[in-house]
């Protein structure tokens, strides 16, 4: 998507009645153009005022009382200027008005063509805008807090200090190679390499703390599966604090995959009901295993429900994490003891619960979160949740191990700064210091029209 000098216009608030909508409009003659179907001129308006007044429809008619409040250039959110008409949330008001703006001049925004502008006139860098489409899209608290904190600059500004460093590191390499032939060194090379590591370490940190970042933007799908009749359905419904799952002692009640979301300090949890995994069962019921195991074969977390007051059951149920564990390594699956207080000896196996009574559920939400999180601290540490800035960070991470090995084995300095020089490059593409037409439509085609 090619920006240019039009002003565009576009609904700003989600389709549909509501009491107000908001039409956003951006371009050097946004103030012109809402004079134009605005019952007073804005052209001499003072940035950040509103105004109250009517729009009318090209044939003079009157459309709604709305509030149009501006901003000069340089002073909103795209850079340029722009206007904003607060009206009345009825889809056939926010047709006419819009429809008013594009006959007198104004043209329909492309999708993420206000964001886009604010990115190529300075007002934020490509991570914080692709972090506006994030904090939109965001569920949880844990979701709201990673991409506000992208969107105020605290991982752009982690990234342009590493890249710093690396800058740094380059120029006194590229020192090094004019003055090649009287052999001169500035440049330390332990210190360098020290540089290199430490960099290094961090990278490969933020690219690591993708796994939490993605799992807390699209929700931590949690399997929980067992036998019939050793309290899956009970569980969940205690997780949730509502009977959303039928219970009975008869087997095989849960016949298909029963799926609900949890936050649990913050972070999403998708809970998945699965139907009770046995052999025998009749076809309708199979048909319910079957999906049973393509969930567990989507699911981050793996929660296996024993009968706790059964050893054959216990035996089973480690048989199952032993084998589910060793067949997806990228997996974590616990054993679940149920039905604890049931049980005339406590096992040691696994966590014990009763879902029926709530015993330890509590303690079972921390686990769950404890997982999710790992050694990462979401208040002080950026947490990666965009595959784009992941993948770029992994290319950066694999050049600065070249670079790494290089100082350690004593490559010559011109193959050294050729890996610098590329780290540096693949670090440009999150901030978009490095840009391409084709990236920039990529990443804008993606959100919202009106953002």
């Amino acid at each position: 998507m090619i920006s240019s000098q039009d002003t565009i216009c576009a609904l700003a608030t989600p389709n549909g009645i509501g009491a107000i909508g908001m039409i956003r409009l951006s371009g050097k003659e946004s103030w012109s153009i809402a004079s134009k179907v605005f019952s007073k001129s804005l052209e001499n308006a003072a940035s950040h005022t509103t105004h109250f007044g009517t729009i009318l429809s090209d044939n003079g008619e009157l459309v709604d009382e709305v509030l149009i409040t501006v901003f000069a250039e340089g002073k909103s959110f795209t850079g340029e200027e722009s206007a904003e008409i607060s009206c009345h949330g009825s889809p056939y008001i926010q047709q006419q008005i819009i429809q008013a703006l594009l006959k007198v001049g104004g043209r329909m925004a492309e999708p993420g063509e206000f964001t886009q502008r604010a990115f190529l006139n300075g007002k934020m860098d490509l991570s914080q805008a692709e972090a506006v489409a994030d904090l939109i899209a965001s569920q949880s608290k844990s979701a709201h807090g990673i991409a506000l904190k992208q969107l105020r600059g605290g991982f752009s500004n982690e990234l342009r200090d590493l890249r710093e460093q690396l800058i740094n590191f380059a120029s006194l390499i590229e020192l090094e190679l004019d003055f090649a032939e009287e052999d001169v060194e500035f440049a330390d090379r332990t210190q360098l390499k020290k540089l290199v590591s430490d960099v290094l370490t961090h990278i490969k940190r933020l690219a690591r703390s993708f796994e939490l970042g993605n799992a807390i933007k699209n929700g931590v799908p949690v399997a929980i599966v067992g036998a019939p009749n050793t309290g899956k359905s009970t569980l969940l419904n205690q997780l949730l604090g509502d009977d959303r799952a039928i219970v009975s002692d008869i087997a095989g009640t849960t016949r298909d995959v029963i799926e609900e979301t949890l936050n649990i300090e913050g972070i999403l949890f998708r809970l998945i009901d699965t139907a009770g995994i046995r052999e025998g069962a009749e076809e309708i019921e199979a048909m319910g295993i079957e999906r049973s195991l393509e969930k567990i074969e989507q699911a981050s977390i793996v929660l296996c429900l024993a009968d706790s007051s059964s050893e054959a059951s216990i035996s089973e149920v480690l048989n199952w994490v032993e084998t589910l564990s060793n067949d997806h390594p990228d997996k974590r699956v616990f054993m679940i003891a149920n039905k604890a207080d049931l049980a005339s000896e406590t096992t040691n196996e696994g966590i014990q619960i009763s879902a029926k009574n709530g015993d330890n559920i509590d303690a079972l939400k921390i686990m769950l979160v404890d997982e999710v999180k790992g050694d990462f601290n979401m208040a002080s540490e950026t947490i990666v949740s965009n595959a784009r800035h992941y993948d770029a960070l992994i290319k950066t991470a694999v050049v600065l191990e070249k670079a790494d090995n290089g100082l350690e084995t004593q490559v010559t300095a011109d193959f050294v700064a050729m890996d610098i020089r590329q780290a540096m490059y693949e670090l440009g593409t999150i901030t978009g210091d490095i840009s391409t037409d084709d990236l920039l439509s990529n990443i804008f085609s993606k959100f919202c029209i009106g953002k």
